[in-house]
């Protein structure tokens, strides 16, 4: 199940927004599509980055795939955790295995994303 209180982009990320700051990862589904992750190439911090842009770039056993980031900002913090533990997105998406936290530039676009159910349906439209 994806959480509830998340958004999600159509390119398989999340974000979970507080104030200006915004957590962003991957899903479930995305996690479970690429298989045993190997590697993630994380932003630097202070990097601008734009929504729809790639965040970040992890590998896989089976490809290698970029993170498409959800919102427009700076990036605050990254999980560094991942550097020597990238297996923990395949644990935890939506826990331990967040990617970077980013200072949010124009909350409006959380309006283009979807909610739980919305992505659940998109995620079975994509399957067939």
């Amino acid at each position: 199940m994806n959480p509830e209180d998340l958004k999600y982009h159509k390119e398989h990320t999340w974000v979970k927004v507080s104030g200006k700051k915004a957590t962003v990862g991957i899903t479930d589904y995305a996690q479970d599509a690429l298989g045993d992750i190997v590697y993630i190439d994380l932003p630097e911090a202070d990097t601008s980055i734009e929504a729809n842009s790639e965040l970040a770039e992890i590998e896989s056993t089976k490809a290698t795939s970029s993170v498409i980031s959800p919102v427009s900002g700076t990036v605050m913090e990254v999980n560094e955790n991942l550097s020597e533990s990238p297996e923990v997105i395949n644990e935890e998406p939506y826990g331990k295995g967040w990617i970077a936290i980013l200072e949010v530039d124009d909350d409006s676009e959380l309006g283009d994303l979807m909610d739980a159910s919305e992505y659940e349906k998109y995620v079975e439209e994509e399957a067939k």
